[in-house]
């Protein structure tokens, strides 16, 4: 309930944000142009595709290869927990969707996680790369986490992080780790889902003011900065209301509070969309795949 709570009010912050300033944020919603809309939905849809592969290669890592449209399905349907109040769902419907086709609960929850901290590792590396003195000094701390991470990824202290998770999480030990070379493979694709996702936001904001590709810069590191805080404010649902305020804050060189109120709500919308898209794309895709036992149980009886 508490969280439910936190997710209204965060709601209820955006909505009275987008009201106080009625007039300049209808105005800033005219100027966005369907090519601008257009552009970005595909963007994000073809960043989650990067995801998606980044994810897959980790899952192999751990011993579970899938095929690529049996891994959008558990990816992309699962996923849509996130949504749901509360940090387990996503991870608990990836796992018995996994579960479905021989990889074991144990190995999704490592390779989520994985994909998890990878993921924010390359958006804060991206966040130092891109936005300004001034935005990094206000959130060292984020940044401060790249080489506690880049350590993390490690395989030897991947060994230890993920065996200690899921000893609290009570679930068996995993009987391997990626290897550096698989983590490598995975971040790389991953942060290619981030410069893609950059894109997303800077046909926004391109859409509302002129300034090209000299845009794309402090729109990649908006984006990857207020996805950061927002993933690392576990208490509200997909950091509704806290990615916004983060966004608005970063796109202050370029836009006024009305343009980027808008621009992160429509953000917003624009992944919520192609979660979506991707979920039913997951779904259509592994139609008629069959389905296996885990690894751990495939063995034959002796």
């Amino acid at each position: 309930m508490p969280r439910v709570l936190l997710a209204l009010a965060a709601l209820a912050f955006l909505a009275y944000g987008l009201a106080r300033n009625g007039t300049e944020t209808w105005a800033a919603l005219e100027r966005l142009s369907w090519w601008s809309l257009g552009v970005s939905f595909l963007a994000v849809l073809v960043g989650l595709a990067f995801m998606l592969v980044a994810w897959r290669d980790i899952l192999a890592g751990l011993g579970s290869p899938l095929p690529l449209r049996v891994a959008a399905r558990v990816l992309f349907v699962g996923q849509l927990g996130k949504y749901i109040p509360g940090a387990v769902w996503a991870f608990a419907a990836m796992m018995e969707l996994a579960r479905d086709h021989g990889a074991p609960p144990r190995r999704t929850f490592g390779a989520t996680a994985l994909g998890l901290v990878t993921s924010l590792g390359c958006a804060l590396a991206l966040t130092a790369a891109t936005l300004s003195g001034q935005i990094a000094r206000e959130a060292w701390w984020l940044l401060a986490l790249v080489p506690l991470i880049l350590v993390g990824l490690h395989p030897r202290v991947l060994a230890w992080g993920l065996g200690l998770a899921l000893r609290v999480a009570r679930r068996d030990p995993l009987d391997r780790v990626p290897s550096g070379a698989d983590m490598t493979r995975a971040a790389a694709w991953t942060m290619a889902g981030w410069l893609v996702y950059g894109v997303h936001l800077w046909a926004l904001v391109g859409g509302l003011r002129p300034g090209g590709v000299s845009l794309y810069a402090i729109a990649a590191g908006a984006y990857a900065l207020a996805w950061s805080t927002g993933i690392l404010t576990v208490v509200v649902p997909a950091g509704i209301g806290v990615r916004e305020g983060a966004m608005v804050v970063a796109l202050a060189p370029l836009l006024d509070t009305p343009s980027a109120l808008v621009v992160a709500v429509v953000s917003r919308v624009m992944f919520t969309l192609a979660d979506v898209t991707w979920a039913g794309l997951g779904f259509l895709l592994a139609r008629g795949v069959r389905a296996e036992a885990p690894d751990d149980l495939a063995a034959p009886s002796r």
